[in-house]
């Protein structure tokens, strides 16, 4: 079974810019507490996590050399193309944060993100 893919960066990682310090992504951090807070949502979804530095290898698989921002939902199929921001070679995705939650909400059940 094909799934939407959800890629996020790791939760801690390095900048090789900015050496000696670490850093999460606010915006993937904020979903994996998503993820963790509704364990009983997305279980047509699969996970992605990539490390920090580009190229990100599976992310450019999916859409291309130029859409490697995270967090990222890339939909499968039969996703209503109103509910991505992007698309790639007819691969529709999303990655403004509020569209993204509202997707998680329409296609994997997760609850709808209070406006």
């Amino acid at each position: 079974m094909v799934k939407d893919r959800l890629y996020l960066l790791e939760n801690e990682f390095a900048d090789p810019d900015m050496p000696g310090r670490s850093f999460y992504c606010r915006d993937c951090i904020a979903l994996n507490g998503i993820l963790a807070a509704f364990p009983d949502c997305g279980h047509d979804l699969e996970v992605i996590r990539v490390a920090f530095p580009r190229p990100r290898a599976a992310v450019i698989d999916a859409i291309g050399v130029d859409n490697q921002w995270l967090p990222v939902l890339v939909f499968v199929g039969d996703a209503p193309a109103e509910l991505a921001d992007r698309t790639h070679e007819g691969t529709h995705f999303v990655t403004d944060m509020p569209r993204l939650l509202h997707a998680l909400h329409v296609r994997h059940g997760f609850p709808e993100a209070h406006p």
